[in-house]
């Protein structure tokens, strides 16, 4: 079986986007990204801040409503089906639910060859990187630095603390097979 999907799961400002487009850069092959980021932001603004989509508290907390969770199942069949037509895609999301978040994961992507990676950063480092990008709710990504990984396996690991985003790509590719 081919790679079809390297899943990559870390806090908000741990480094995962910077990884996968150096995935993009390293991997033989073309490979699609699509984040979480994206999902929300494809999301009717009328669905960000309310309690039926995903609200964000001021203590960075995230906390999700109905809607949201239809429209997150659309999403991951979405990106499944992708994969299931040829593409090779690149997936970069929060488990804010821990395992359950995974186990949405691995019901769309049944049957696909996946590699599930864990993307680890200090939550000191992150609340750094989070205040210099200026975009997220401070306090989000040294709360979920450390929830994110609760009760996780993966296929491997990278740690963005001190290891520039390159070299995690490149510890990612050499388990591409």
């Amino acid at each position: 079986m081919t790679m079809r999907v390297i899943v990559l799961n870390g806090g908000s400002s741990s480094g995962k986007s910077g990884i996968v487009r150096c995935l993009q850069e390293v991997l033989p092959d073309p490979w699609l990204a699509f984040s979480v980021d994206d999902f929300v932001d494809a999301m009717p603004a009328r669905l960000r801040d309310s309690e039926a989509g995903i609200t964000f508290a001021p203590d960075g907390g995230v906390s999700v409503g109905a809607e949201f969770r239809a429209l997150d199942t659309a999403w991951s069949q979405g990106i499944a089906a992708m994969a299931r037509a040829g593409a090779r895609v690149l997936v970069d999301d929060v488990f804010l639910g821990g395992p359950a978040s995974r186990q949405r994961w691995e019901r769309a992507l049944a049957g696909l060859d996946v590699l599930w990676v864990g993307v680890r950063c200090d939550g000191e480092v992150a609340a750094g990187r989070e205040i210099a990008r200026g975009d997220r709710v401070r306090g989000m990504a040294a709360a979920q630095a450390r929830i994110v990984h609760e009760g996780m396996t993966y296929d491997v690991e990278v740690d963005t603390t001190h290891t520039e985003s390159l070299a995690c790509a490149r510890t990612i590719a050499a388990h591409v097979h």
